[in-house]
């Protein structure tokens, strides 16, 4: 026999999507003969047939027809040897020094859905059903390439019945890796917190718990969440104790998108959103306020049950919290024992091991895509592809910041960004960055030769890429905060080497370049570097990072740069002691405890306790600024507040001084706090279109970059997108990632890429 060959090799994501099954069926019904099989570099295919033979044929349908979460970045052919294969097989995976991608975990499909609900199946109510089409991917994964020996599942051998669809290539579960059913696969277990005897009834029976209003956890894909009757407001209470969480919002778990409905209203972005295959939590309007669920706010945090789990559990109940059980600050619990005990009444565990934990994912539907408050489970570890001009050859290693921290690394013209996973000056979240970074490296065959890190020199973060460049001998490059978050967006959008655009940059802290606090930024930037173009005028946070605990004493400081009066502030800041009033100003005024900073976060804060919104001291990061958002949702205004942009040429600095006095005099005419916080929002948005106005004029930039924690501001983000627009910008944001400082890590990789492409051309020239 003689005939033509070729070899064929795909990248991407095509690992534990079902991508080989559907090669095999694709070379069947084309004719060829030959073998596919996962290696490090994805996928390699050998098809063989009588010449003459249609091979292109075959690659687009590759493209066309691939699996729904399959992502095809290249797709190469060339001429191979002719092995006389008599059909078409599936090989075993070979490993080796390469690079592949793996799909995020994913929620549950309809068909197996069917097969779950259907009592003739033998998988009727099995609570771990799955095929190449969904279920768990990047918590079980151990190594790559992506086979079940390297997951959690393989200490649950087939049974003679999963083995025969395994093997049967007209079966949607032909080799899907966490395949499972009652008779070889994970079974649930239920039992009473701080006892290991089993409790009967399994499902049903915590689910009758639930209606009892007990607190039951729950193990899910990433880790266990806290459930309970969102209704039963004893339980919801002390739900709140159990979690040292007063009024931070609590997540929904719906069975279907009826039960969405009868507690919010959902658009059609919205309802995409939470039907999608990544099922995250999705913030919605409420129709009805829950007492206790979301405590004022407009928003509440739903998703629909993603697992055959969550589905029979909700069976009876439609609606549940479903809240991260974690101690106070720390990460998502991903195994059972003791310390889980003191959090709930009963726990519902399953014997299958969550390798990497992730919480759930949580956005909102604004214009022009998502807005990611929280990216995780369902979206990581999606790969970044980077701009031509920047790739290169090597490996590295990005760290982050310290607040809402990820990993990320680059490895051949591609980024991997982690998960969420908190603040690092827990220890416990230090070491869940420690464990993520370690589990990125060795998934991807990543071994640093740069290390990226905030300027910050007391971060975690930068000590301990300093220790790791030391170690390794690596060089360690410091970016600026607000630096990074302009870059991310800039990588993310594909912008290439050489363009600048105007970065408007807000958040509560980053570092500055001159050691001072930044947050109010707007930033002249490109990869190469940045120039600092406008800020906000620096003002005292009393008490330092207490300031950022308690509001009035923001507002305090802005009053006190008017010269207020005493009198006026004793009538704005009610609630707080005459007596430790004056202490703060006296600190103010004498600069004691009290350093200068540029924050747009801190002025949110201000703004948000001169209108009588916020709360005298925050639970939670930007909760007064959330407060002043939910005030200003549907108020229509027809005016702004001032605001003054000083100075003959950058940096140029904003004065707010004028905002703060029509506050005031607003407050004095008794004018509702829904009103001062649509027209604070209306003035930073219109504050954006002058600043980059005057770029446009004094330097040509047509592009506006938003990033930066304040951007999770739907109200602001969007009014100032569409002014932006009107004025003929060309407006980005992050899209893919979180414009909070989850996404520094991203641009920190992309500043060591910039960095690297200079010394290259440095060395040759």
């Amino acid at each position: 026999m003689s005939g033509e060959a070729r070899r064929v090799l795909v990248f991407g994501v095509v690992q534990g999507v079902g991508f080989r099954p559907f090669i095999h069926r694709l070379a069947l019904r084309l004719g060829f003969r030959g073998w596919v099989k996962n290696v490090a570099g994805g996928v390699e295919i050998h098809l063989e047939a009588e010449a003459p033979a249609d091979f292109q044929a075959f690659l687009r349908a590759v493209r066309a027809e691939k699996p729904p979460l399959a992502v095809v970045e290249s797709l190469a052919d060339e001429p191979a040897a002719f092995e006389e294969a008599p059909d078409f097989k599936i090989r075993k995976s070979t490993g080796g020094d390469g690079f592949v991608f793996i799909s995020p975990d994913i929620a549950v499909c309809p068909e197996c859905l069917a097969d779950v609900a259907d009592p003739e199946n033998r998988r009727h109510g099995y609570p771990f059903t799955n095929c190449t089409d969904c279920g768990p991917r990047y918590t079980i994964v151990r190594a790559l390439p992506y086979d079940r020996p390297s997951t959690t599942m393989a200490g649950f051998p087939m049974c003679a019945a999963c083995s025969a669809e395994y093997h049967d290539p007209a079966d949607r579960r032909y080799h899907a890796q966490p395949i499972a059913c009652p008779d070889c696969g994970p079974v649930v277990r239920l039992r009473k917190a701080g006892s290991r005897t089993e409790v009967p009834g399994g499902i049903e029976a915590a689910a009758e718990f639930l209606r009892r209003g007990r607190i039951v956890a729950v193990k899910g894909l990433g880790g266990f969440h806290l459930m309970a009757d969102p209704f039963n407001r004893k339980t919801i209470g002390r739900l709140r104790v159990i979690k040292e969480r007063k009024t931070k919002p609590l997540a929904l778990m719906a069975l279907d998108m009826t039960a969405v409905r009868s507690i919010a209203r959902v658009g059609a972005a919205e309802e995409r959103l939470l039907r999608s295959p990544q099922r995250p939590i999705v913030l919605l309007r409420k129709k009805a306020d829950i007492a206790g669920i979301a405590p004022y706010l407009n928003d509440i945090g739903v998703m629909l049950a993603y697992t055959p789990l969550h589905v029979r559990l909700l069976g009876g109940l439609k609606l549940v919290v479903a809240t991260s059980s974690n101690p106070k600050d720390s990460p998502i619990m991903k195994e059972d024992g003791i310390l889980l005990d003191v959090l709930c009444d009963f726990v519902l565990d399953h014997d299958r091991p969550i390798h990497m934990r992730a919480d759930d994912s949580v956005l909102k539907a604004v214009t022009g895509g998502p807005l990611f408050a929280r990216r995780a489970r369902g979206y990581v570890p999606a790969p970044q592809r980077v701009p031509e001009a920047l790739r290169s050859e090597g490996h590295i290693l990005a760290l982050g910041a310290e607040l809402k921290d990820t990993v990320t690394i680059y490895k051949n013209g591609y980024t991997v960004t982690s998960q969420f996973l908190g603040d690092l000056d827990d220890y416990r979240n230090h070491r869940y960055f420690e464990e993520t970074a370690a589990h990125l490296e060795k998934l991807f065959g990543v071994r640093p030769e740069r290390v990226v890190s905030d300027l910050h020199p007391g971060f975690h973060t930068t000590r301990w890429a300093e220790r790791l460049a030391r170690r390794l001998g690596i060089p360690h490059d410091r970016v600026q905060h607000h630096h990074a978050h302009v870059l991310a967006v800039l990588l993310e959008h594909g912008i290439e080497p050489g363009r600048r655009v105007l970065g408007v940059a807000w958040d509560g802290f980053g570092y500055g370049a001159d050691g001072a606090p930044w947050g109010g930024e707007f930033l002249l930037a490109g990869y190469e570097g940045f120039e600092r173009y406008a800020h906000f005028e620096p003002v005292p946070l009393p008490g330092g990072d207490r300031a950022a605990k308690e509001p009035w004493r923001m507002a305090l400081a802005y009053l006190c740069g008017l010269g207020t009066e005493k009198a006026a502030v004793s009538g704005i800041l009610h609630g707080v002691p005459p007596r430790t009033v004056e202490a703060v100003r006296s600190m103010i005024e004498r600069g004691t405890h009290s350093p200068l900073a540029s924050s747009c976060g801190r002025l949110f804060d201000a703004v948000s306790a001169l209108a009588g919104i916020a709360p005298l001291v925050t639970e939670f990061e930007a909760e007064a600024a959330m407060r002043l958002e939910a005030a200003a949702s549907g108020v229509r205004v027809r005016s702004a507040y001032p605001f003054d942009v000083q100075g003959e040429g950058a940096p140029y600095r904003v004065s707010f001084k004028g905002l703060t006095a029509a506050i005031l005099n607003d407050r004095k005419r008794k004018a509702p706090p829904g009103v001062i916080a649509a027209k604070f929002h209306a003035a930073l948005a219109r504050l954006i279109v002058e600043v980059a106005g005057r770029a446009r004029e004094e330097r040509g930039i047509e592009t506006v970059v938003l990033s930066g924690g304040v951007f999770l501001n739907k109200i602001l983000l969007e009014a100032a997108g569409r002014n932006l627009e009107r004025s003929g910008f060309r407006v980005l944001r992050p899209v893919a990632y979180s414009p909070n400082d989850e996404s520094i890590s991203l641009g920190q990789a992309a500043y060591a890429l910039a960095r690297r492409r200079v010394e290259a051309v440095n060395r040759s020239g």
